[in-house]
């Protein structure tokens, strides 16, 4: 079983220094962004020079951030992207609607379609509120996640806690529609490591599994939050230990009960305990 990735860092695709120092970063996931991350001017570069990146495999996943769905640079991005044999995936912005997921899907060549992964972030409000349709809307769809950013300023939401309903909407709906759990949202202070280590176990409680970063100084940070305690895989071990003796529901000797959801729960964390 292939380990869930808990950490995507993003980088400038009109700054190939930057990337290239990404891919070794120790990231599970590079995200090329052309979109938010490149000045207009830049677009045209930050495309032609990720094309020349992803012309080869890399060893670490390599997906990009197109431009904006409705913009004729989206369009320019698949029609150079889409094909190359080092993409992996496609993150697509502002995504509102499942008949964007479809409209792209169908644009991806015959030849990746089997390969290429598409992601879709959800920046509005209406995206939110749609977020079980998107999720559901093409099985090339691998992933959704939030870009709080603009949802803070669509929503107009001043303080962190105002997003907490977005954000348990958008697990729900991943889960519904049979998805992992989504990462995260980038923590935009890269030196507030206290901040975003706190940001990560509140996000935890709330179903999130790992994080996008800005900088390699977060992924530690993010993978620590992220990988269960060693009191949790001792308790997980202790789940599995007794179901296979004696399955079903029963209660342990320290008078904790468990079903077959708790010893599933139970395998998920020894699953990704395997990280460490």
């Amino acid at each position: 079983m292939t380990a869930a990735p808990l950490t995507w860092l993003y980088a400038p695709g009109d700054r190939p220094h930057v990337v290239a120092k990404a891919l070794t970063a120790g990231a599970d996931v590079v995200v090329i962004d052309l979109e938010d991350a490149v000045a207009p001017d830049r677009k045209a570069y930050a495309r032609d020079a990720t094309a020349e990146l992803l012309t080869e495999p890399h060893p670490v996943p390599v997906h990009v951030r197109v431009n904006a769905l409705e913009s004729p640079l989206a369009a320019d991005d698949l029609k150079a992207l889409s094909a190359l044999p080092g993409l992996a995936g496609l993150r697509l912005p502002k995504v509102t609607s499942p008949d964007q997921i479809t409209t792209i899907a169908d644009r991806i060549p015959p030849a990746a379609g089997g390969a290429l992964s598409l992601y879709a972030l959800l920046e509005t409000a209406l995206g939110v509120e749609r977020a079980y349709d998107i999720a559901a809307a093409h099985p090339c769809l691998h992933g959704i996640a939030l870009g709080e950013a603009d949802l803070r300023a669509d929503l107009g939401v001043r303080d962190d806690a105002g997003l907490d309903w977005s954000r348990s909407r958008v697990v729900v709906a991943a889960r519904a529609a049979a998805l992992p759990p989504p990462p995260q949202s980038v923590h935009p202070d890269i030196r507030d490591l206290e901040g975003l280590a706190a940001s990560c176990a509140h996000g935890r409680t709330l179903g999130f599994l790992g994080r996008a970063a800005i900088h390699p100084r977060q992924l530690p940070v993010i993978e620590r939050a992220y990988l269960p305690t060693t009191w949790e895989i001792e308790q997980a071990e202790t789940i599995v230990k007794a179901a296979s003796v004696e399955p079903g529901a029963q209660a342990l000797p320290d008078g904790s009960f468990i079903d077959a959801a708790v010893v599933a729960a139970a395998r998920r964390t020894l699953s990704l305990a395997r990280r460490r």
